[in-house]
């Protein structure tokens, strides 16, 4: 049996700290929050990273509050998953080099940058992680794709540019668009998966819309993961809310108890398998986590 590392999507989600069910009182500050919630879960992911370039100093912090047997997954920036990217979010320097054209427009894609400053993008993040990997606590890098990411051959060629371009870190890879998944694609996309040992992510969350992911729970590199996004059908495609809004959603001892046995067979089949929650309104992803804790102790 692998070992089963469960955490949540965020520890410092402004809603969970605010509805003060979770962290004691006299944990106020990021480094008490930090040591409070690593001393409840061997795992946490690091969605910070998705909207601006992690710091490295930041970084270093974080391995050095956490005990030896912590890991952080760390979300991919979103330029390098290509979703559009404010030209906000972007180090200064290098918005400041941009292209004249570029410069005047509210967001960008990884297509339209030059390949010399999203080089150096890609090597400030690594930089970033140094830190984590040098103290033995990075899990993986989550790339997770959007849903206008098709399956096909450049695609592929993306992903495996990804995978060389972080050559020293894992990566493990979530789909948000279901085409990947169906009866005719399945196979091939797992098995691409398999022969390039990249994780598949596996997730729960809600079906009934085009882009819905089925709960698939599959092998395909020894570290697996599964990742729970809640179901709730009203807010998961709605535009111009928020991530806690959209993740709004509290598991039933029902719900949970269905994924019990996959995990176990996911677990008999890798050497390591991370469960994150990432219903992460108010304290729900960590009530869940810790039951899902207990129904597998």
């Amino acid at each position: 049996m692998g070992k089963i590392l469960i955490g949540t999507c965020s520890w410092t989600d402004p809603t969970l700290i605010g509805c003060d069910r979770f962290y004691p009182s006299w944990a106020k500050s990021a480094k008490a929050r930090l040591e409070y919630y690593s001393s409840q879960f061997r795992l946490v992911e690091v969605d910070s990273s998705y909207y601006s370039i992690p710091n490295e100093m930041i970084s270093r912090l974080w391995a050095e509050r956490t005990p030896d047997n912590f890991t952080f997954d760390v979300k991919a920036f979103r330029l390098f998953t290509q979703h559009p990217t404010p030209l906000a979010t972007l180090p200064t320097d290098l918005r400041n080099a941009l292209p004249a054209e570029l410069k005047g427009k509210t967001t960008v894609y990884h297509r339209e940058i030059p390949d010399e400053l999203v080089g150096e993008l890609w090597r400030r993040f690594e930089q970033a992680l140094l830190p984590l990997d040098s103290m033995g606590k990075l899990g993986v890098v989550l790339f997770q794709f959007p849903p206008w990411f098709f399956p096909g051959s450049a695609q592929c060629e993306y992903i495996l540019k990804c995978k060389e371009t972080l050559t020293q870190y894992r990566l493990a890879i979530e789909f948000r668009n279901n085409v990947w998944l169906n009866e005719r694609n399945r196979k091939q996309s797992l098995d691409f998966l398999r022969e390039n040992d990249l994780p598949f992510v596996c997730v729960d969350e809600p079906q009934g819309f085009t882009s819905s992911v089925p709960p698939i729970a599959e092998v395909t590199s020894d570290i697996s993961l599964v990742r729970f996004h809640g179901r709730n059908q009203e807010t998961w495609e709605k535009r111009g809310i928020t991530p806690a809004e959209r993740f709004d959603y509290l598991y039933t001892k029902e719900e949970l108890q269905e994924w019990v046995p996959r995990i176990r067979r996911l677990a008999s089949e890798t050497q390591q398998l991370h469960i994150l929650f990432n219903n992460c309104r108010d304290d729900k992803a960590v009530v869940n986590a810790r039951q899902i804790g207990l129904m597998l102790d």
